[in-house]
């Protein structure tokens, strides 16, 4: 069991160092906007992004996951042709959609909060949302295929492009917003022109009706399932333009963004997780191996979540001053995407058992509870408001798919110690907040506890990190 962990630890940390430089990147973008566009303007484009997050699950219709059960296993069809049939239908579909939203502007534009004389920000955004979802196959292969060094090289490519376009953009050439989306536009057609080696040779001109049926009964429960979990994660933004307003949204958009730290390292686990309980589906200790899988996921979430709160007062001072208000928000979402993380480990039985209509359901409650609560808790705690709400809807998430995958493949989660982890570094969060700790030997001091804590309860074990040790030196 230990090499196997060690195996997912490896292809998480290439996966990571990859999503890490990418995420990173794209992160210096944030104090890089709040330093040159003022946070009315960063709001109305951080609402485009927000209906460009929804409007991708259109275009996707769910087929990344569909392509990662049915290539994993080949029940029907060739290699070929589990690759064409989502491939092709993503790229058919994309374009239907992307041609409505281009030549139609007028359409969308009271969606994306402008006005006809910036009809052009729509145009763009049609055309990333094309070049965006007709990659979605290529880099689900090539995680399938266990080649995370190339789709991580890739993705640096996409954001080093996007980083250097926005920064010739704006600075030399003084453009406004619209050079944020052009930027995305440029680097999204460069990152498909580079995959385009290994979207041919996989292609098969040859309709197979029996897979298309299966593929598309799979996935299409995504698509709900989709829409509810991108709600979740960017609905609070127009919500707060219309509760509050674009400066305060934002505030809130710039100091979101500081959850990145904790996205990446659960988009990166994510990333080798998937390809990861497929490969070891059929191992008679597959059960406990995901089981301390989870463990380990939420101790290392757990010390990210410590250390990124600890240090945030030094983080903040990379933002422009007017954004520095929003800080407090950054503890909430760093434990939601912690929750998140948790209800992508609890994947394995929705796609052993293709019991993928429960995740619709699952999703939409925490949807609706989180406009619900957004509009309950944001005129009263503003951002903060906000921000709890996003929590909520994630741990509704985790726990209601924990129940369902439990009743159709039963694995014993060491829930005793998952919850001591979450409540513990939660209240030495809120410790160090409550006393306003800013001297760095208390800092530490803090991680240093709690990383003891988390041995002496035997959590994680010294002969566990001696035997990663080992095995990482052979």
């Amino acid at each position: 069991m230990i090499s196997k962990i060690k195996s997912l630890s490896k292809d998480t940390l290439i996966y990571g160092t990859g999503t890490m430089v990418a995420r990173f990147l794209n992160f210096l973008l944030v104090p890089f906007y709040t330093n040159f566009i003022p946070p009315a303007e960063y709001g109305v484009i951080s609402n485009i992004f927000a209906y460009i997050a929804i409007l991708n699950v259109f275009f996707s219709l769910g087929l990344e996951s569909g392509f990662f059960r049915f290539s994993a296993f080949l029940e029907i069809g060739d290699k070929k042709e589990n690759f064409s049939i989502p491939f092709f239908t993503v790229a058919i579909n994309s374009l239907l959609l992307s041609s409505i939203i281009f030549f139609i502007p007028g359409l969308f534009a009271p969606i994306f909060s402008v006005t006809e004389a910036n009809f052009d920000l729509i145009k763009y955004t049609a055309l990333i949302l094309f070049f965006d979802a007709i990659v979605l196959v290529p880099f689900a292969n090539l995680r399938l295929n266990k080649k995370p060094l190339k789709f991580s090289i890739i993705k640096i490519i996409n954001i080093v492009v996007n980083v250097l376009m926005n920064i010739i953009l704006i600075v030399i050439f003084k453009f406004g917003i619209e050079a944020i989306l052009i930027s995305n536009l440029v680097a999204s057609v460069i990152t498909f022109i580079v995959l385009l080696p290994d979207i041919i040779p996989n292609l098969k001109l040859k309709f197979n009706r029996e897979l298309f049926n299966e593929i598309i009964k799979f996935s299409l429960p995504y698509i709900p399932a989709g829409i509810s979990a991108n709600i979740i994660q960017v609905i609070n933004r127009p919500m707060m333009i219309y509760l509050t307003d674009e400066s305060t949204t934002g505030i809130f958009t710039a100091n979101y963004k500081l959850g990145i730290i904790m996205m990446i390292f659960v988009t990166m686990f994510d990333f080798a997780w998937r390809p990861f309980f497929l490969n070891n589906a059929k191992d008679p200790d597959a059960k406990k191996l995901f089981s301390k899988v989870t463990t380990l996921f939420v101790v290392a979430a757990s010390l990210i979540c410590l250390v990124t709160s600890v240090f945030l007062n030094d983080i903040i001072m990379m933002f422009g001053e007017s954004y520095r208000t929003g800080q407090y928000i950054v503890p909430i979402i760093l434990m939601a995407y912690l929750f998140n993380g948790l209800y992508i480990n609890m994947m394995p039985g929705i796609y052993f058992k293709k019991k993928t209509k429960y995740l619709p359901y699952i999703t939409g409650a925490a949807a609706i509870a989180n406009v619900i609560f957004n509009f309950l808790l944001i005129p009263k705690f503003n951002m903060i408001g906000a921000a709890v709400s996003t929590l909520i809807s994630y741990v509704i998430m985790a726990v209601s798919l924990y129940f369902v995958s439990q009743k159709f493949y039963k694995i014993n989660y060491e829930i005793s110690k998952i919850l001591f982890l979450i409540i513990s570094v939660s209240i030495f969060i809120s410790g160090f907040f409550i006393l306003d700790m800013h001297n760095l030997f208390l800092k530490l001091l803090i991680i240093v506890i709690f990383v003891c804590l988390i041995f002496l309860v035997k959590i994680l074990r010294i002969e566990n990190i001696k035997q990663i040790f080992v095995l990482s030196k052979r």
